[in-house]
């Protein structure tokens, strides 16, 4: 019996608006999911775990593996580049599993360019002003910008809402996942139609 391939599941939305925490439910609800864990320039932040919150890497090592085309996607936020390393979603796929990239607005974009079968789904805050305070909250690098500018910014990142497959709005986190399961039962739901 052959195994049919994984689909490819796309959560991207701005920053602070919940990606992670929902990704990390995500994956301990279901087992059929599998989570690349991006390549990024960016520092490690103490509580952080190389190979498991992201793979570290100098900015050198970053630029040869994109010139190489190594990377799904990959783009620049906040002065640090993060990338998809396309070979595991690949292969992660070719075994059947579904896989997720919990990536940035910009990154999603290339996704959907590269790869028009993947799913996206944007997660969007309750309010413009929920999102900003929680960036500032969490202290962000964008909390040292002016409120001028993490509204424009914020702004910037939820007009990309509509060029999803699916909006989710994190407002109550119990919700929004099993919103996010209901979304990927549906789409998985759709794949087995297809293949029948």
């Amino acid at each position: 019996m052959s195994v049919h391939p994984g689909l490819l599941f796309v959560i991207s939305g701005p920053s602070g608006v919940g990606k992670d925490a929902l990704a990390t439910a995500l994956l301990q609800r279901d087992t059929g999911l599998r989570y690349s864990v991006s390549y990024t320039t960016r520092p490690r932040r103490d509580y952080e775990v190389n190979g498991v919150h992201y793979h570290f890497v100098s900015r050198d090592v970053f630029e040869a593996m994109a010139a190489e085309d190594r990377f799904l996607e990959f783009a620049e936020y906040n002065g640090n580049l993060y990338g998809t390393l396309r070979a595991f979603v690949e292969d992660s796929q070719r075994q059947g599993l579904d896989v997720i990239l919990k990536i940035e607005v910009k990154g999603a974009e290339h996704v959907r360019k590269r790869r028009p079968d993947a799913i996206s789904i944007f997660i969007a805050p309750p309010s413009l002003e929920t999102l900003i305070e929680r960036r500032h909250e969490r202290g962000d690098a964008e909390s040292r910008l002016s409120a001028e500018d993490r509204q424009r910014i914020a702004e910037g990142e939820l007009a990309e809402a509509g060029k999803y497959d699916h909006v989710v709005v994190n407002d109550d986190f119990e919700h929004a996942v099993r919103e996010l399961q209901r979304i990927i039962g549906a789409e998985r739901a759709k794949r087995f139609e297809a293949q029948v």
